[in-house]
């Protein structure tokens, strides 16, 4: 089975377990803080996708590191997960435990990039295209710097790209001249 389908399923019964006990807010922040953990440290993620090092030591590396900073419900969910030998999609489940809560709190993440931070009256621009184009929900945007814009910005949200940077200009000028 593929590791999305698997770790959508995961997160979909994290997610129906933590509304059932009423711990929904306290696993997202534990699973966001996973997630943030496990995109920093690359050995970490390295080790937890090894098939060659042994489930009870992943499990101890776990325990460890998270023991003293999450919920016993979540890491009484991530025992189960390593007891089914899945410690390698940990990281997918997590991704997929924040899509669906951002889905169920009808928040819209987007992904802004620009030349230089933004002001407080550019956030609000970009804000409101994200509002316009997701009709009315939430929105969190996450800002990134890229230099090699040149100028502009980029503009992610979900699987849609609004690339009003120079460099993209630059290029389609030059594919112009080529054709």
């Amino acid at each position: 089975m593929a590791v999305a389908t698997v770790a959508a399923r995961y997160a979909k019964s994290l997610l129906d377990l933590a509304q059932e006990k009423g711990l929904t807010e306290t696993m997202y922040k534990d699973m966001v803080f996973f997630k943030n953990t496990v995109d920093q440290s690359r050995p970490l993620l390295l080790m937890l996708k090894n098939p060659i090092v042994r489930a009870e030591k992943k499990n101890a590396v776990i325990k460890a590191i998270f023991s003293s900073r999450f919920n016993p419900m979540t890491m009484a969910f991530f025992q189960i997960i390593a007891n089914k030998n899945r410690e390698g999609i940990m990281d997918s489940v997590a991704a997929e435990f924040i899509n669906q809560y951002n889905s169920l709190r009808s928040i819209e993440r987007a992904t802004i990039v620009t030349t230089m931070p933004l002001t407080d009256d550019l956030r609000k621009k970009f804000t409101a295209i994200v509002l316009q184009k997701t009709g009315g929900k939430t929105v969190e945007l996450e800002e990134k710097i890229d230099s090699r814009l040149i100028g502009g910005y980029v503009l992610r949200l979900g699987d849609q790209q609004i690339d009003g940077s120079i460099r993209n200009q630059l290029n389609e000028l030059r594919l112009k001249f080529l054709n």
